[in-house]
């Protein structure tokens, strides 16, 4: 399209470059990723309304991260015809900038005006970046091994139960919360990690997400790639929040239905989606009188603060339930089961998980406070001690870590 662009051809054909690029790009992800997911809803319906309805399903095999990889090529071409991006001649560089390796199979997503002008330009690796890489690998699989892996065996009891109580739900929630935490920031810091190692940035993508005060602010803290990337791609070409309220919800459902269907190819996730989508546009409701109510707590800035950051906390907790059930009627059941609580709480289970969680809450905090997600450069914190934070993290991770378990957004 730049290429066209440089020898005159009209906007009107350089668009029409854009829209095959891009419908070519979505059709191979519907095809793979949503054909038999459709057609299956689709003779589900029709029984339903009680007609005769048969489409085939077929033995499609996903590719790996195909998820990931297609919003990074249509990202290319879609700045590119913006002119945010200067296009390669080298289709090497290109198909490096879409598959690198570290980030392919979960993230984060790169945009190729962040990644391409990385790998055509040549590298210098500086000492200082090695050891942010080391640090960030190191934090990932500490973050996957030890927490991600040991809440697995518990929130997969949770979820397998046919008929879960309350105490098993919340038990199942709680503890999924900080399972699918540690799994993809855990995996998304060693990716990080290893390319800075290779002298290549990636961009962050969580940034102490259960610290959220309002929706909004989870999805600019929580895989902030993809959210980003919705909000540049899509919610922004929709309107916005440029055409009155009603129109800035409507914006904010589809670009959050979009989002959850994005993640898999099954109801819950589009539910998750509107759910997120629901909450966003309820706060923009509210948020004139939540402003007017926090000027209560004037005297008492943190407490309003915190009481905040629990209210989104909670809220985004219920939300893991729908990403993680495996059936509508699951999610009903379980919903039921937290409307009309009964038999109180697992005491010891949130114990064991309070205890798996504690050395990433401190961490966070620590992070929190400091704004510098680093936490053992802290000015506090001596070279000796940082060597015994390390050797900590080994000895958790060797001797008290999981059962190894797939990385969850690996089938994504």
């Amino acid at each position: 399209m730049e290429s066209l662009a440089d020898h005159g051809a009209a906007r009107v054909i350089c668009k029409r470059y854009l829209v095959l690029s891009v419908t070519a790009n979505l059709l191979l992800l519907g095809f793979f990723k949503y054909f038999n997911f459709f057609t299956a809803s689709v003779t589900s319906l029709a029984h339903r309304l009680g007609w005769e309805v048969s489409v085939g399903t077929l033995e499609i095999i996903l590719p790996v991260a195909i998820s990931f990889y297609t919003f990074q090529a249509m990202s290319y071409t879609i700045d590119v015809y913006r002119g945010k991006l200067h296009s390669t001649r080298s289709f090497w560089d290109f198909f490096l900038a879409v598959l690198y390796f570290p980030h392919l199979v979960a993230g984060p997503i790169q945009r190729a005006s962040s990644l391409l002008p990385q790998v055509t330009q040549p590298r210098t690796i500086r000492a200082d970046q090695v050891w942010e890489g080391l640090h960030l690998i190191a934090w990932g699989y500490f973050k996957k091994v030890f927490i991600a892996d040991n809440l697995s065996p518990i929130v997969n009891a949770a979820f397998a139960s046919p008929e879960p109580s309350t105490a098993m739900t919340v038990l199942g929630v709680y503890a999924f919360t900080f399972q699918i935490y540690g799994d993809f920031s855990g995996y998304t810091d060693i990716a990080r990690g290893i390319a800075k190692i290779m002298g290549f940035e990636f961009v962050l993508n969580f940034n102490l997400p259960y610290f959220a005060t309002h929706p909004a602010d989870f999805w600019r803290r929580w895989h902030i790639s993809l959210s980003s990337w919705l909000r540049d791609y899509l919610y922004k070409p929709l309107g916005g929040s440029r055409g009155g309220a009603w129109l800035t919800y409507r914006n904010l459902m589809i670009t959050m239905l979009l989002g959850g269907l994005w993640h898999g190819a099954a109801w819950n996730f589009v539910l998750w989606g509107f759910y997120h989508g629901a909450i966003q546009a309820l706060h923009r409701m509210l948020e004139p009188g939540l402003r007017r109510l926090g000027l209560g707590f004037a005297a008492l800035p943190s407490l309003w603060l915190g009481l905040r950051i629990g209210a989104m906390f909670l809220l985004t907790c219920y939300g893991w339930l729908l990403f993680r059930a495996t059936s509508l009627d699951q999610i009903g059941q379980m919903t039921l089961t937290l409307l009309h609580p009964s038999g109180g709480l697992d005491g010891a289970g949130m114990a064991k998980v309070s205890w798996i969680i504690a050395p990433l809450v401190l961490v966070q905090l620590v992070q929190w406070r400091s704004g510098d997600l680093f936490f053992t450069r802290q000015a506090w914190l001596p070279k000796p001690l940082r060597v015994v934070v390390y050797a900590l993290m080994l000895y958790l991770m060797v001797f008290l870590g999981g059962q190894p378990q797939s990385f969850v957004y690996f089938q994504f």
